[in-house]
């Protein structure tokens, strides 16, 4: 009797309802907490007014939707009911006016146009066996730098291995070699976003934290525009190098390619190595997991070369990563803004409204998901078509309709591979018994980062 998603929800028959909020005299309070702090402010309103809640008002209305249901209503409606390009969206600075996250109507689909034909089937299957060298050398690294059994910390680990394989997906081979580089300059940008408002007020002033994250974009752009020109001068013509296939074509300007490849690094760099992390802890902790993550990838790999083929072997790895992400995804919400007056899960959302849809209440809706707190990957085992029709909102780490991540699919192979390979050549023992709590309102990771002790599996 294997546990999985139950039965649907049935909504108040009484459209047009106003969304439940809490009283204004706490909401500054909320408000501060949910930005620091957001998961436990989550559960918090969720217990309390459902999954799906008002908070702020006026301009600063902003609309919690946590109810898969709505979600999916959410996920069909036109994407010119929204604005992604929003008086609240910080991104922008950190990723370029140009980039496909900010962009709306024709804009945004040329851009993503322009970017999906990176990630083409065909290309990801030739990137597995990559991420296998790279993991490979991670592991090689990690065991000859860490002493036998001494506690180590893993999360960092697990970003630089994520981001050089992002780099060579992107530029193939050629920037092997700065890869830390690369990585330093997205240090600050992120540390940026997760600052304070305040903070992040746009002004001129030199000798700041927003001066540095640009100066740190100037750098960046300096790289990105040296391997186009390279690119051209040499005809590159490899299927593997992302960059080579956006300097061939001219669909972007230079400009809007500088902002798709730092999209491209700082959203899935981060947000990877966190649910790698993630998987880590869940897989490390549920007794006996890890150890048969390890006997199945014995089998997966044994006595046969390396490819995409792989994947379909690895059905344990699978579902550690899509139950790991259902209770712990990346990023807790999501935001975009209602162009007009917008009904979900029978709620009335005017126009103006900062909608925060969250993959996270989604993902521990008791009325979707048996015992929703519990780590069970097998309820993704052969499930019901009923089933898979509810997870398909349920279970929305990577978003949904037009707008989801354009590197899902290339995330959902990495993380499986990787697993698969650490669980294979490690024997992993946490430092502590307790799940580390969330953290994080961009990129939820784990507070503390995965201290382990590492062995060599034999």
């Amino acid at each position: 009797d294997v546990p999985t998603v139950t039965t649907t929800r049935v909504l108040d028959a009484d459209a047009e309802r106003a969304l439940p909020a809490p009283p204004l005299r706490e909401q500054p309070g909320l408000l501060r907490r949910l930005f620091a702090d957001p998961t436990p402010v989550l559960d918090e309103l969720d217990d309390r007014y459902g999954p799906t809640f008002s908070v702020g008002r006026g301009p600063a209305r902003m609309a919690f939707v946590g109810d898969p249901i709505a979600i999916g209503e959410l996920f069909t409606m036109p994407n010119d009911t929204f604005r992604w390009n929003h008086r609240f969206n910080v991104l922008g600075f950190i990723v370029g006016k140009g980039s496909m996250i900010v962009s709306d109507g024709d804009d945004h689909r040329r851009r993503r146009s322009a970017v999906q034909h990176g990630f083409s089937r065909r290309r990801l299957n030739r990137w597995v066996p990559m991420m296998v060298d790279r993991c490979d050398a991670a592991i090689d690294t990690l065991l000859s730098t860490s002493p036998d059994g001494v506690p180590v910390d893993l999360y960092p680990v697990a970003r630089r291995l994520v981001l050089d394989i992002v780099v060579r997906t992107l530029f193939g081979d050629r920037l092997a070699g700065r890869v830390d580089e690369i990585g330093d300059l997205f240090v600050r940008p992120q540390a940026y976003l997760e600052s304070s408002a305040i903070r992040q007020l746009p002004h001129p002033f030199p000798f700041t934290a927003r001066a540095r994250v640009r100066a740190d974009r100037r750098t960046f752009d300096d790289l990105v525009d040296a391997e186009l020109a390279q690119r051209r001068r040499d005809d590159v013509d490899d299927p593997d190098d992302l960059l080579a296939v956006l300097a061939a074509n001219d669909e972007l300007s230079d400009a809007e390619i500088r902002d798709q490849v730092g999209t491209l690094i700082g959203a899935g760099y981060h947000t990877t190595a966190a649910s790698l992390s993630w998987m880590l802890w869940c897989a490390v902790l549920e007794p006996g997991l890890w150890s048969n993550l390890g006997s199945e990838a014995d089998a997966a790999f044994a006595d046969r070369p390396i490819d995409h083929q792989v994947l379909t072997r690895l059905g344990l790895a699978d579902r550690v990563m899509r139950e790991t992400l259902r209770l712990h995804p990346a990023g807790v919400v999501s935001l975009r803004e209602a162009r007009r007056d917008v009904e979900l899960g029978g709620y009335r959302i005017p126009a103006g409204t900062i909608i925060l849809w969250s993959p996270y209440l989604a993902g521990r809706d008791p009325q979707v998901w048996a015992d929703p707190l519990r780590f069970d990957p097998d309820r993704f085992y052969d499930p019901t078509e009923e089933q898979r029709m509810l997870a398909r909102t349920g279970w929305v780490p990577f978003g949904g309709g037009g707008r989801n991540c354009i590197g899902f699919a290339l995330a959902q192979m990495e993380l499986t591979v990787l697993l698969a390979r650490l669980a294979q050549r490690l024997d992993l023992t946490a430092a502590t018994t307790t799940m580390p709590r969330p953290v994080g309102m961009v990129v939820n990771r784990p507070a503390g980062g995965v201290t382990m002790r590492v062995h060599e599996r034999r």
